[in-house]
């Protein structure tokens, strides 16, 4: 049975709940409740794992803060003997307005602190990600202040609008790979 790990990149603790850089943890927490699944708590995060059509999904939600993202998705790719291919790391990403998301097979880390230390760690640019666009009409403002805040009502209710979408693609990831995901889904809202 082919193994896949689905990685959905934020921070822990109160203070970063429903923060834009917790996107990836948000997706992963909408796609669980979704399903009725449920996370538990293991080194180096918090995992949730079902199997579907010939498929192992593991859910990964990294507890080791997003500038140390490596450690954990090296540590369960070792674990769980699954190949770099098999990896879809969700991440937010401010360069993308709010609400688009693309889906890529290599690339760089474009500034996000979490996917370099993944590129770093894993020594490698060429893995899977959907990156979610969180950039709103904000003028001016502090990055880091920016994507350590609090999503506004509208931001909430627009991201959230998405996330059915976003099971799709990981689904669809799994089940059909990553080019077929791309042509897909990275021409759709």
């Amino acid at each position: 049975m082919k193994k896949y790990l689905i990685v959905g990149l934020g921070n822990v603790g109160d203070q970063y709940f429903e923060t834009r850089h917790n996107i990836g943890f948000m997706a992963l927490n909408y796609f669980a409740e979704s399903n009725d699944l449920s996370f538990e708590d293991v080194k180096y995060g918090c995992i949730c794992k079902f199997k579907s059509k010939g498929r192992s999904f593991i859910l990964l939600k990294p507890n080791t803060y997003m500038n140390l993202s490596g450690i954990a998705v090296k540590y369960w790719l070792s674990k769980e003997k699954i190949e770099i291919e098999n990896l879809l790391v969700i991440s937010d990403d401010l360069n993308l307005p709010l609400c688009n998301f693309r889906i890529r097979s290599n690339g760089n880390c474009g500034g996000h602190n979490g996917l370099l230390d993944i590129e770093n760690t894993l020594n490698t640019t060429v893995y899977n990600r959907l990156r979610i666009g969180i950039l709103s009409d904000y003028k001016n403002f502090n990055q880091i202040d920016f994507v350590l805040g609090k999503l506004n009502e509208d931001e909430h209710r627009e991201l959230f609008s998405i996330f059915p979408k976003i099971c799709e693609v990981i689904i669809s990831f799994v089940m059909n790979g990553i080019d077929s995901t791309m042509n897909s889904y990275n021409s759709k809202k």
